[in-house]
């Protein structure tokens, strides 16, 4: 057996739980990646991990090599790339995890303009509004929205991006238009539940903070579906610029209280912290940076 080969597939059966979710990861069969995990065993002399009927759980010689393996494997990966990346671009595959709207608005182009730069790279895109676990599902980068609590991840920041209000024309003709963030309070508002205040909206007038409480009949988990209850007359909504982009432009809402900043909330490229950086990573993170600097709509 082969030693990286091993230890690949002890750490993901590590970061998924299980022999069946690490072949998933791999690309290879649930069978051999118990085989491998069973000869690396056998070649330290030591079990790595618990097994039951559902799941392995790492024991203590199986935490020790986990500690160390992901950086080891990492830095193989770096080195080996060096080789071929200067005459054949990069390789392999990326997994990357982004909020859903902002994935379908943003990212999805620009990894799209990334990878026209290597086209031997693959990518693995997944969108989901909620904080992806990078070591369990085995993201290599994360783009979100907001500040990251999670202890075990570093975070560079890329961007920023705006929040603004907005309406459709039926709204504002039957309700009226507010001239003042408390004007809210007297309007029906939809409520993103990803906002970490989603009945608190927060606006800024120079150097003074302005909140309102807000309250109306929609709560919904997406910004995308707040725009469009908005623009079908539901009441107002207030996301994210990029969200709310399109159907202002267009005409099917109308922005509101201009002259009252909305919140403003980074964007970062996140990754597990402990890790060596594998170069295609840190390029598509100078690229991700520099790119959205021109996206437009952020």
């Amino acid at each position: 057996m082969d030693l990286v080969d091993g230890l690949r597939a002890f750490v993901a059966t590590a970061q998924t739980g299980s022999f069946t979710a690490a072949a998933e990861q791999m690309g290879i069969s649930n069978r051999l990646t118990s085989k491998y995990v069973g000869a690396l065993e056998a070649q330290l002399g030591v079990r790595l991990f618990q097994r039951t009927t559902r799941k392995v759980g790492l024991t203590a010689a199986g935490e020790d090599l986990m500690a160390r393996a992901p950086a080891l494997i990492d830095e193989l990966d770096d080195m080996l790339a060096e080789v071929t990346e200067d005459t054949r671009g990069f390789t392999g595959t990326i997994r990357i995890s982004a909020p859903v709207i902002l994935g379908e608005t943003y990212v999805n182009g620009m990894l799209g303009r990334f990878a026209a730069l290597h086209p031997d790279l693959s990518i693995d895109l997944r969108l989901t509004d909620r904080f992806s676990d990078l070591a369990s599902e085995g993201i290599d980068l994360a783009f979100r929205i907001g500040t990251s609590e999670t202890l075990s991840v570093k975070a560079r920041k890329l961007g920023a991006v705006a929040g603004c209000v907005a309406a459709s024309p039926a709204y504002l003709e039957t309700h009226g238009r507010p001239a003042h963030p408390d004007d809210l309070a007297h309007h029906i508002c939809i409520l993103d539940t990803n906002r970490r205040s989603p009945a608190r909206w927060v606006f800024r007038h120079g150097e003074r903070e302005v909140a309102v409480p807000v309250s109306g009949r929609f709560m919904v988990n997406s910004a995308r579906a707040a725009c469009e209850l908005a623009v079908n007359g539901q009441g107002i909504a207030y996301g994210p610029k990029f969200a709310l982009h399109e159907a202002i432009e267009d005409g099917r809402l109308v922005p509101l209280l201009e002259d009252y900043a909305g919140e403003v909330s980074p964007i970062s490229a996140v990754y597990l912290e402990g890790r060596t950086l594998p170069r295609k990573l840190r390029a598509l993170i100078d690229f991700a940076q520099q790119d959205i600097r021109t996206a437009g709509v952020l």
